[in-house]
C-alpha cells in the first residue's frame, strides 16, 4: 500500500493513512483566516531537520512553495487557526510523522 496524509482543516486533524487504513490521526493547527491553509492535494518535496526555531524541530515542504507541515516552537497554538497556512504540529508529532512518510508522500488538504 501507499502512505498518504489526509489533512482536515475544519477539525484541526492530520491523518496518516495506508491506503485505505488509517493509521494514526495528529491534532494540528491550521492558517487563520487572514492566510487560509490552502486546500488540494499536494507531496512533500523536502524535509529540514532543525530548521528556524518558529516551525519547530523539523519542516516538510509542500509542492506548494512557501507552504508546509512543521512543528511549533508554540505547542499552545495546536488546535487553533494561527498559522501563515502552514500545517503545524507538536514537535513529537513531526518526528513521528517524518519518520513514517518518505519524500513524495501525497497530501490531501479540505475543509
Amino acid at each position: 500500500m501507499v502512505k498518504w496524509i489526509n489533512v482536515s482543516t475544519s477539525k484541526h486533524q492530520l491523518k496518516l493513512f495506508d491506503g485505505n487504513k488509517l493509521i494514526k490521526t495528529y491534532p494540528i493547527a491550521v492558517g487563520k483566516m487572514l492566510s487560509p491553509t490552502p486546500s488540494g492535494t499536494y507531496t512533500i518535496v523536502n524535509k529540514q531537520i532543525h530548521p528556524p526555531a518558529r516551525f519547530g524541530v523539523l519542516w516538510m515542504g509542500l509542492s506548494k512553495p512557501h507552504y508546509g507541515i512543521h512543528g511549533t516552537n508554540n505547542p499552545a497554538s495546536i488546535g487553533k487557526n494561527v498559522s501563515h497556512g502552514c500545517i503545524r504540529m507538536f514537535n513529537h508529532d513531526v518526528l513521528e510523522l517524518s519518520s513514517r512518510v518518505p519524500i513524495g508522500t501525497k497530501v490531501v488538504i479540505h475543509k
